[in-house]
């Protein structure tokens, strides 16, 4: 795995998440078709980016995206 496979996986990642659902990480496994790492690494890249957050509660942990508007 590189740098360049994970920002690949991160796009994917995006692409699933742009629906503005949460999904659960199961979810978001089998809709991308990512191994656990490759996952991981795409979720970690795009917590980074601060481009996703994450919905935690007593059931479920699951992933949205950040929609972060800036105007000036």
């Amino acid at each position: 795995m590189d740098k360049y496979q994970i920002g690949t996986n991160a796009g994917i990642v995006w692409n699933v998440l742009k629906d503005n659902a949460h999904w659960d990480y199961e979810q978001l496994k089998t809709a991308t078709g990512l191994t656990d790492r490759d996952l991981n690494a795409a979720i970690g890249w795009l917590a980074r980016e601060d481009k996703i957050d994450f919905d935690i509660n007593n059931q479920h942990d699951r992933l949205f995206l950040n929609v972060n508007v800036y105007i000036g």
